[in-house]
């Protein structure tokens, strides 16, 4: 993932911030809770094709 394009991105929902997790090939976003999908390497940035996190450890 690019970090340029990292940096730009947000969430669709609340704006905030993203993280990448690359092992899982997903942008989280913490404060909504949901993990958006990265297919054929393009950020799949809709919140219906998003998934719920479950409760996770900080």
């Amino acid at each position: 993932m690019d970090a340029r394009l990292l940096d730009i991105l947000v969430c669709p929902v609340c704006k905030a911030a993203l993280e990448y997790r690359k092992a899982a090939s997903e942008l989280v976003c913490k404060p909504c809770k949901l993990a958006y999908p990265i297919r054929d390497d393009i950020p799949v940035m809709l919140e219906d094709q998003a998934r719920r996190l479950d409760e996770e450890a900080p």
